[in-house]
């Protein structure tokens, strides 16, 4: 199987008056056609602003510091402004958070979602509407004619989020990149976009970079899960390494965080402290400071990435061979914590 993305050592600078925040600091990640890789983290932990370097979408007075963004063997980082507009919406797609922030309140939805089919496709304008409609009743829009030309606040929040995903889909790309989707939606509306975004890939084969902090989330969506702390990449592995094998205690803290599944404790475990600060990274491990486990030596060097099998990598001095056997906290051994959501899949 050809890898269809691969970022290699991406480092992402923000400058501010106070000066440069480190954002993202040498990320390596690939993702495969078909598959649904996850980023998960605390906010601030770099997510949103590593997938944004992919389309070249950055905020202002951002930059890629280094590395290389290959999509189908082409660096994206490289690209000019123009040149990365043919790959935005046509070959990468990106889904975010709030979709009334997506999307003009004063077009029809409807006139939104042509818009978004002509801008990369040579077609007419009924062609368009023609394929909009469709669009509209594959994203599951009830009476996709009549709505074609309602406004944005003429829907709902759960139905806003599926113009948007129809929008991100107009020209069939090959990765759609989803960031926080489901956050902004209650716990129904959230299931069914889920459902939904499967569906959308089972059928057409698109590849998923899915950001989220809600592990419940990655549960039930990820192939692969990575696990990004302080800009860096903590563990990656697949969706059963992370949840029933975890070996980075900053991936055991986040499990950890979830509520029980056997409903006998009834406080949450929330990991103490906050994210360092990124204008001056701490010396080390960044999550030193906040880790029960720390080592003498976390405080001093940055551990190198270990090989805990050929699917499964972390960031963690505790894996040298010279650490001391440390076992994960018994609310995360057995993958016990996300029982319950699998219980919604």
């Amino acid at each position: 199987m050809t890898t269809l993305l691969e970022i290699k050592n991406l480092s992402v600078n923000i400058a501010t008056d106070q000066g440069d925040v480190h954002a993202v600091r040498d990320v390596s990640l690939s993702l495969e056609p078909g598959e649904t890789l996850a980023i998960v983290g605390e906010s601030g932990c770099g997510k949103s602003v590593f997938c944004k370097s992919i389309l070249g979408i950055l905020p202002v007075r951002a930059e890629v510091a280094g590395g290389e963004i290959l999509f189908k063997g082409r660096d994206l980082a490289g690209l000019s402004e123009k040149e990365l507009e043919t790959v935005r919406g046509k070959e990468i797609s990106m889904i975010f958070q709030d979709p009334v922030s997506s999307l003009n309140p004063t077009m029809s939805i409807g006139s939104q979602i042509v818009e978004a089919v002509r801008a990369h496709q040579k077609v007419g304008r009924a062609e368009a509407r023609e394929r909009a409609v469709s669009l509209m009743k594959q994203v599951g829009i009830d009476a996709a004619e009549k709505r074609f030309d309602q406004y944005p606040h003429h829907f709902s929040g759960g139905m806003l989020q599926r113009s948007v995903i129809a929008m991100a889909l107009a020209c069939g790309p090959d990765v759609l990149i989803a960031d926080e989707p489901t956050t902004a939606l209650d716990v129904t509306i959230q299931s069914q976009i889920l459902e939904l975004l499967k569906e959308i890939q089972k059928r057409t084969g698109v590849a998923i970079l899915f950001i989220t902090h809600d592990l419940g989330v990655v549960a039930r969506v990820a192939d692969r899960v990575a696990v990004m702390y302080a800009g860096k990449l903590a563990e990656l592995g697949t969706a059963d390494d992370i949840f029933y094998d975890p070996r980075h205690p900053y991936t055991w803290g986040l499990l950890s965080s979830l509520p029980s599944t056997d409903g006998d404790e009834e406080t949450l475990n929330p990991i103490p402290g906050t994210p360092p600060d990124l204008i001056n990274p701490p010396r080390g491990d960044a999550f030193a400071p906040r880790n029960p486990y720390a080592l003498a030596i976390d405080y001093e060097e940055a551990p190198p990435v270990f090989k805990v099998s050929d699917t499964h990598y972390a960031a963690t001095w505790l894996l040298d061979p010279r650490a001391p056997r440390i076992e994960p906290p018994v609310r995360v051994k057995n993958g016990r914590v996300i029982k319950r959501q699998e219980a919604f899949r």
